[in-house]
């Protein structure tokens, strides 16, 4: 399975660059999402593109344009409260689904940053969820 070799070395090189990494994240925001296994209870830690909404870091549960959400997404309705990586520090974070009106002007945003967002969306019936990720205070 490729997957997690990528993942890993995706987030082998966001630590030895405080957050920086090339290939297809390269120039991208990124940030590394700490999960429990929503059944499982199994650590998680997965590379996610993030925009910053005032203070906000939002992320999108695209999964490429998959027909289904990521598990990542599901975790963190089970359990809201995570952690991130973001550059060499670590948040403490609320995660709460955006939707609406609200929703659709952040997707907007997104696309205009990475177009390939749109194609994600177009790719896929269900609508792409975003979660935002709260710092706590």
């Amino acid at each position: 399975m490729a997957e997690p070799d990528f993942n890993t070395r995706i987030i082998e090189e966001f630590r030895a660059n405080a957050g920086r990494v090339g290939g297809p994240f390269e120039g991208a925001t990124l940030l590394l999402l700490h999960t429990d296994g929503a059944k499982s209870g199994t650590h998680y830690t997965t590379p996610v593109v993030y925009l910053d909404d005032g203070g906000r870091y939002v992320i999108f549960a695209s999964k490429a344009g998959a027909p289904n959400n990521p598990g990542w997404y599901h975790n963190l309705i089970a359990n809201p409260d995570v952690h991130i990586e973001v550059g060499d520090q670590m948040v403490d974070v609320t995660a709460a689904e955006i939707t609406g009106a609200e929703r659709d002007r952040i997707y907007d945003r997104q696309v205009e940053r990475m177009p390939q967002f749109a194609e994600y969306q177009a790719n896929t019936e269900r609508l792409i969820p975003i979660v935002a990720l709260t710092p706590k205070s």
